[in-house]
C-alpha cells in the first residue's frame, strides 16, 4: 500500500518536473525574443571617439577655426549664392535676346521654307526702288526720243516694268524717264504709276517671266475678265500658287491671275537658267508674221533687234535693246568661204546666229542697216522687203545677202 502510494508520488513528481521544465523553456524562449544584449552598454557609444579625427559629432568653432562668429559665415555663403544666381540669369536672359533677335530670324526661315508657316516667318526686306520710281501700266508703251508722238521710237516699255522718273510732266503729257539698262527717253505720264509694291522682289514668293507671245491676267483664277494682256518678257510677281495658276501682283495694289503654261517660275531674286541655241530660236520663230515696227519688242510692233531682246532674256541671257550694244554680246563667228568659188559656206552660220547686214541698198557698206537670226541653215528670220512683217527668207552662197554680212555673232552655244 505504501509502495504504491510512493509509487505514485513519483509519477506525479516527475510530471510535475516535466511541466516545470517546459514552463522555463516557454518563458526562457520568450525572455531569448526580448533580451538586449549587452544592457549596460546601452549607451557606451556615447563615449566612443573617433581616433582618427577626434571627438565625433562635435561642432567645429567658426571664430576659433576660421576668425568668424556664426553670423558672419552664414551671410557670406548667402551672398555668394546670391550672386551665382544673378550670374547664371544673366546668361539665360542674354542667350534668349541673341536666339530670338538674331538666330531665330536666320534659321526659321530656311527651316519652314515650302511650307505653310513661311508665310507667318518675318523675311528680310530690302526695298529697291524709292519715290522717284514708277511702274508701268500698259500692256507696253513707247519711249520717244522727244516729247511728242511725231519723234522717233527709241524702244518700249513693258506691263509692269519699273523705270526712274527724271522729269515729271512738262504740261503737254510726256514725262522724261530712264529704263532699268541705261535708254533715256520720253513716255507718255498716264501710262505710268507711283506703288511700286508690285515689282519689290522680297515682297514675293515668286517672279515670273512670261515666255509665250503673250497672257491674259484675269480678275480670277476661272472665268473672270481681262485686266491686261501682257506680253513675252513681261515679269510679273506671285504669292500664291495654285494648279495651273498664279495670283500676281499688279500695279496700283491690284491683284490678278495668271495661267503657268507659258511662264517661267524662279525665285524673286533669281535668273533665268541659260539654255541652248534651239530654245532660243523656237522662241523667235513664234513671232514670225509680227507687225514691223522700229525698235519695237511686242508682236503688236516688233524689229529684229527687239526680237533679239525678249528671245534672249527670256532664254537666260540679259540683252541689250538696241543694234549698236547687240553687236558687242556673245562672240565673233569666222565665216568660211569656198576656196574655188570664193562664195561663202552658209553653214559656217548656225541656227541662233545672230547677222548684223548693211543696206541693200548700197549705201553706207561698212554701216549696220538692219538685222537678221539664223534659224536654221540658209534660212534667216529678218524684217519683209515692204518693210511691213518680220519674216522667214531663204538666201544661198550667191544671193545678195551673203554679200552684206558685216558681222556675225553667236550668243547661244549649240
Amino acid at each position: 500500500m505504501k509502495k504504491n502510494q510512493s509509487e505514485d508520488n513519483q509519477k506525479s513528481k516527475g510530471l510535475l518536473d516535466v511541466f516545470k521544465k517546459s514552463d522555463e523553456f516557454v518563458i526562457e524562449t520568450k525572455s531569448e525574443k526580448r533580451k538586449i544584449r549587452h544592457i549596460e552598454d546601452a549607451a557606451s557609444f556615447l563615449n566612443e571617439t573617433n581616433e582618427i579625427e577626434g571627438d565625433y559629432g562635435s561642432a567645429q568653432d567658426m571664430m576659433d577655426m576660421w576668425g568668424l562668429d556664426n553670423k558672419s559665415a552664414t551671410v557670406k555663403r548667402r551672398v555668394r549664392n546670391r550672386y551665382i544666381r544673378i550670374v547664371v540669369a544673366a546668361i539665360v536672359t542674354i542667350f534668349i535676346i541673341v536666339s530670338v533677335f538674331y538666330l531665330l530670324p536666320r534659321v526659321l526661315p530656311e527651316f519652314f521654307k515650302g511650307t505653310n508657316f513661311e508665310l507667318f516667318v518675318q523675311r528680310d526686306v530690302k526695298l529697291e526702288y524709292d519715290s522717284t520710281y514708277r511702274v508701268v501700266i500698259k500692256s507696253s508703251e513707247n519711249v520717244m526720243s522727244g516729247a511728242n508722238p511725231a519723234s522717233t521710237c527709241i524702244t518700249q516699255i513693258l506691263y509692269n516694268e519699273p523705270v526712274q522718273l527724271i522729269e515729271a510732266d512738262s504740261g503737254n503729257g510726256y514725262c522724261l524717264i530712264l529704263t532699268q539698262d541705261g535708254i533715256t527717253g520720253y513716255v507718255r505720264q498716264a501710262s505710268l504709276a507711283e506703288g511700286m509694291d508690285s515689282v519689290e522682289p522680297d515682297l514675293h514668293e515668286y517672279k515670273l517671266v512670261v515666255s509665250d507671245i503673250s497672257k491674259n491676267v484675269m480678275t480670277h483664277a476661272s472665268q473672270g475678265t481681262l485686266i491686261a494682256r501682257v506680253n513675252m518678257n513681261t515679269v510679273l510677281y506671285a504669292d500664291v500658287k495654285r494648279d495651273g495658276v498664279y495670283q500676281v501682283a499688279l500695279p496700283n495694289g491690284e491683284t490678278g491671275w495668271i495661267g503657268s503654261s507659258g511662264v517661267i517660275e524662279i525665285a524673286p531674286r533669281g535668273a533665268i537658267e541659260v539654255v541652248s541655241s534651239r530654245y532660243f530660236v523656237s522662241s523667235a520663230i513664234s513671232l514670225v508674221n509680227s507687225k514691223y515696227q522700229q525698235n519695237g519688242i511686242t508682236m503688236n510692233g516688233l524689229s529684229v533687234n527687239g526680237l533679239v531682246y525678249v528671245c534672249s532674256c527670256v532664254n537666260g541671257i540679259p540683252m541689250p535693246r538696241t543694234t549698236e550694244e547687240q553687236m558687242k554680246m556673245g562672240t565673233e563667228v569666222t565665216l568660211e568661204y569656198d576656196v574655188v568659188s570664193g562664195e561663202l559656206i552658209i553653214e559656217s552660220i548656225m541656227p541662233g546666229d545672230i547677222l548684223f547686214l548693211s543696206s541693200p541698198y548700197g549705201d553706207n557698206p561698212g554701216k549696220v542697216y538692219e538685222m537678221a537670226i539664223c534659224t536654221d541653215t540658209g534660212t534667216l528670220l529678218m524684217v519683209s522687203s515692204a518693210r511691213t512683217t518680220i519674216k522667214l527668207v531663204n538666201f544661198k552662197p550667191d544671193s545678195n545677202i551673203s554679200q552684206r554680212i558685216i558681222s556675225v555673232r553667236r550668243v547661244f552655244s549649240q
